[in-house]
């Protein structure tokens, strides 16, 4: 029962007992600080957003150059001193009393995150085995999910005693959790940094990897499910159907309870290419019927009807979710030439923030006004990019250069 939910003692327990310290800190931080940031600095919604805009897309594009920097110098050093560039961000949080101050302190959160994503992806690559580090990464989000779920909870005390005080507990421990991951981070072995690129090797080879940006790119459009629950799902319930408005937080729940129970199980089955490319069409069709039980859902009926199609929508967009991100991790670490994990690493990741970025955007504008419709055309979408991915990948693997003998040891 314990290596159900915990992984391997050693280097993939101590990687997980780091995400852990700081999505506690990130859940709260996400659940309080828009509140913060308009009630007690004075910003604007639109100030706000705009902020976050530019402040992931500089991380989107800091992470290649962070992450190769973790292939060269080695990636332990390099996410031990992200952790605490994270944490250095964060605690500027408790003295932003501007939009200039805000926009600064959001950009070195932004960029720190997305540098210790690449580097960590890169340690984890040099202390486990190939065909472990899938398992392991589904361990990490189940991990990340259990801990944003206490973070919010924490978040919400925040949120009920309202206070200015209340909320800057939440940034404290936002920032004590990233010193925490810095020190468990401080405790793994250390990994060896690559050797010198060869003559003529670029210093950020994969801007260069016309295959593998295609296969990020697709990877990209697929995330657009991460701002269904967030922002889409709830704007749906509240103008399109009958149903309550407190099931937005029940499908909230269902999610993280779903990743958290079964993310693990549903990625033990991908260990290599073919198996992340049927995990990925599976996901894509799973995807694509959740979308159609969505748009149904906005037919006329009874509130409880309604409720009962958005609980099962939100079910096989759960499923669907962990099927991509277990594929979709095996194909990101697969294709990366050996030394060269960082900057792999770092420009796979971009994916995330672009969907953070453009998702919401696109999701609105294609599904409130255009309803039913727009739920098709995105779970078609959807569809051809998890299919996509496989010949993608292959394509990838194909034109591949081969990595010299000193690099692959």
């Amino acid at each position: 029962m314990t290596t159900r939910f915990l992984p391997a003692p050693g280097a993939p327990r101590r990687l997980a007992a780091a995400q852990l310290a700081n999505s506690v800190g990130d859940g709260a931080y996400y659940v309080c600080s828009a509140l913060f940031f308009t009630r007690f600095v004075g910003l604007s919604p639109a100030q706000i957003g705009l902020g976050l805009t530019a402040a992931w897309a500089v991380g989107s594009l800091a992470g290649v150059p962070l992450g190769a920097l973790a292939d060269r110098r080695g990636p332990h050093g390099t996410s031990v001193l992200l952790a605490l560039a994270t944490a250095v961000s964060v605690a500027s949080f408790l003295f932003v009393r501007s939009f200039g101050a805000f926009l600064s302190a959001v950009v070195l959160y932004a960029v720190s995150q997305c540098g210790l994503a690449a580097a960590r992806q890169a340690l984890l690559s040099g202390l486990v085995a190939p065909r472990e580090r899938t398992g392991l990464l589904a361990h990490l989000q189940s991990t990340l999910n259990a801990g944003l779920a206490l973070g919010a909870a924490l978040g919400g005390l925040a949120l009920s005693a309202g206070t200015e005080r209340a909320y800057l507990v939440v940034f404290a421990l936002d920032a004590a959790g990233f010193l925490v991951c810095a020190a468990v981070l401080l405790t793994l072995p250390a990994v060896a940094p690559a050797p010198e690129r060869p003559a003529g090797e670029p210093r950020l080879a994969v801007l260069r990897d016309r295959p593998y940006a295609l296969v990020t790119l697709l990877n990209a459009v697929l995330l657009l499910r991460m701002p269904l629950l967030s922002l889409a799902v709830p704007l749906w319930i509240a103008e399109r159907t009958q149903a309550p408005g407190w099931l937005v937080s029940a499908l909230f729940v269902l999610n993280t309870l779903a990743v958290m129970l079964f993310q693990v199980r549903l990625a033990r089955p991908v260990t290599d290419l073919d198996s992340a490319g049927r995990a990925l069409r599976l996901s894509g069709l799973v995807m694509a019927a959740s979308c159609a039980v969505f748009a149904v859902s906005a037919l006329p009926r009874a509130g409880w009807a309604a409720a009962a199609l958005l609980v099962a929508g939100a079910a096989l967009q759960a499923d669907a979710e962990m099927r991509q991100s277990a594929g979709s991790w095996q194909i990101g670490f697969a294709l990366a030439p050996a030394g060269r994990t960082g900057q792999y690493q770092g420009f796979f990741g971009t994916g995330v923030p672009v969907a953070r970025t453009l998702g919401p955007l696109l999701l609105t504008t294609l599904l409130l006004p255009w309803g039913i419709p727009g739920w098709l055309l995105l779970g078609g979408l959807l569809l051809a990019a998890s299919y996509a991915m496989g010949p993608a990948a292959r394509w990838a693997e194909s034109a591949r250069t081969p990595v010299p003998a000193a690099d692959a040891a």
